[in-house]
């Protein structure tokens, strides 16, 4: 028997590095399992940081519901790149402005230019537990207790959808990213896991970040850290509200605006559609 999704186009984008999916699922009525996300992400081409699903909306206002898979299978309750090549995706279809509902909120997007798209990723989260934080602490200095060798004292933490810790440091390019971040994702401090990022203060309007993806890893571009790394400096007096992030696979320019909403603009690249097929997902194993 055929797998639902034989024959079905998906799209391979990047946003700044960003390697992305889009999978359209509107009208079909298929959701992915975390074994058929992760059977995509094995398949010579399709390797993903993020898989964006779309389905029909919840609400007569949205144009799609998203679901956000990590290359493990797991939900991702945000990613800024992913969501800016959706944008584009669906501005194929003649939609300059989008509202797309996911699990962790509405993010509104629009079109700037032909590859360049700023995406409204809500209010930063920055209470303990709204984050999630295992105890209670001052989010903008939280102690790393137990400490990880090799890891600074304190992190601030940021949730803009999914859990960000943040430690600045003086030089970002000299931090050992794949061995500190897969030990501080799984922190006891994170109950749901949580991205790390390591960034560099260069001027008041000018950061440099490197990040470690929960679910995924080690990546070029992240725009929901992109996002929290500009709310962790600006609240600890380190830039202003608005900053360039640049990051290994290009820069976001990001604005923390008086309304409290993070808008985040940045580009898009269209690599190649390509279709899945049923043996694609036979050796899917959950």
């Amino acid at each position: 028997m055929a797998h639902p999704l034989d024959n079905h186009p998906i799209l391979r984008m990047n946003g700044a590095g960003n390697e992305i999916l889009v999978l359209d699922l509107r009208g079909i009525g298929h959701v992915l399992a975390p074994e058929e996300a992760r059977a995509i992400a094995a398949t010579p081409g399709l390797r993903f940081d993020q898989l964006m699903a779309l389905h029909d909306p919840l609400e007569a206002d949205d144009d799609a519901y998203m679901r956000i898979y990590n290359v493990d299978g797991s939900l991702s309750g945000a990613c800024g790149n992913g969501t800016r090549c959706v944008a584009y995706a669906l501005a194929r279809e003649g939609k300059e402005r989008l509202s797309l509902a996911t699990a962790a909120g509405r993010i509104e997007t629009r079109r700037e230019a032909e590859t360049l798209f700023t995406v409204d990723m809500g209010r930063p989260r920055l209470h303990w537990r709204e984050i999630p934080l295992a105890r209670e602490a001052d989010t903008r200095a939280v102690a790393l207790d137990p400490p990880v060798d090799g890891a600074p004292a304190q992190f601030s933490a940021v949730g803009m959808g999914n859990p960000h810790a943040v430690f600045f440091v003086d030089d970002a390019e000299a931090i050992a990213l794949e061995e500190l971040g897969s030990k501080l994702e799984h922190h006891p401090l994170f109950p749901e896991r949580a991205n790390i990022s390591f960034a560099q203060i260069v001027a008041r309007d000018d950061i440099l970040l490197r990040v470690w993806e929960r679910g995924t890893g080690a990546t070029k571009a992240c725009g929901s850290a992109a996002c929290a790394t500009l709310v962790a400096a600006a609240r600890s007096g380190f830039t202003d509200r608005r900053a360039r992030v640049r990051l290994p696979g290009g820069d976001l320019h990001i604005e923390w605006r008086a309304d409290d909403h993070v808008m985040m603009t940045g580009p898009v690249e269209f690599e190649f559609e390509t279709r899945l097929t049923s043996e694609l997902f036979e050796g899917a194993e959950a």
